[in-house]
């Protein structure tokens, strides 16, 4: 148990990271994981713990700082968790050359989310049915994402409330972490119950990211975002090198 205490630095880490970007800190913790070799369905349900610890923690400031929508998260992450639960059935005989080659997709799609967030603000927009009926859709998928990778769904989530319903950024982000609270949630239970996570593992990794949770709900307030963004851009745009490289033994076996 001893030379497992490294996963709570690493859920820390993850945690404050992914409560300052509103994505969740799946898309730290399981490029480590999968590096160290842990298989794609052990990585992803690891994560989910950490990934609902970092929500819990995260709802909880952000609520004291009044930057949640509680009515529309709630709903989105209502409407998240049939997904989640496809998502830890499908994990169960995922590939692992095929995984790390999803996820480095799934990376890359994250670090131009991170670098462009500020760019992709809208002025305020009336929820149409059309949006509605794109949301609940969205959110299924969301939930898939949330559960197979083990990365909570953001990535999915703030760009909907941000493009298409026109929330402020500020905003976006903390509505996010209470939507991953739902999704990562019904994912842990999902996963638990098909037996996929390592409980010891997945309770270092959550307690580092509790508590990263809150240092990152924190510092969201008065840290320079820029240098931030282009320091988790860079590294996670090399974790996506690294997978697609390492993917390519695993698909010739395949």
């Amino acid at each position: 148990m001893i030379d497992q205490l490294w996963l709570i630095a690493l859920g820390f880490a993850a945690g404050i990271l992914g409560s300052m970007i509103g994505l969740g800190g799946g898309i730290i913790v399981v490029p480590v994981l999968t590096f160290l070799g842990f298989s794609p369905t052990a990585a992803a349900s690891n994560s989910l713990f950490a990934a609902l610890s970092n929500a819990i923690a995260s709802t909880i400031s952000y609520s004291r700082q009044r930057r949640i929508e509680f009515s529309l998260g709630l709903k989105l992450g209502l409407l998240s968790i049939p997904g989640t639960i496809l998502g830890a059935i499908i994990s169960t005989d995922a590939s692992p050359g095929i995984f790390k080659i999803l996820f480095g997709l799934v990376l890359i799609a994250s670090a131009a989310y991170i670098f462009l967030r500020k760019k992709i603000e809208t002025r305020e927009k009336i929820l149409s049915t059309q949006i509605m009926i794109f949301a609940v859709g969205a959110s299924f998928f969301a939930g898939i994402i949330s559960s197979f990778f083990g990365i909570g769904g953001g990535i999915i989530f703030v760009p909907l409330m941000v493009v298409g319903m026109g929330m402020a950024m500020k905003k976006a982000a903390p509505t996010s972490q209470l939507i991953l609270l739902f999704a990562s949630l019904s994912g842990v239970i999902s996963h638990s119950l098909l037996g996929h996570p390592d409980f010891t593992q997945a309770g270092f990794l959550a307690i580092g990211s509790f508590i990263g949770g809150l240092v990152g709900a924190r510092l969201s307030l008065d840290i320079k975002e820029r240098y931030l963004q282009i320091i988790v851009c860079v590294v996670i745009l090399i974790a996506a090198a690294k997978l697609f490289f390492d993917s390519i033994p695993d698909i010739f076996l395949f």
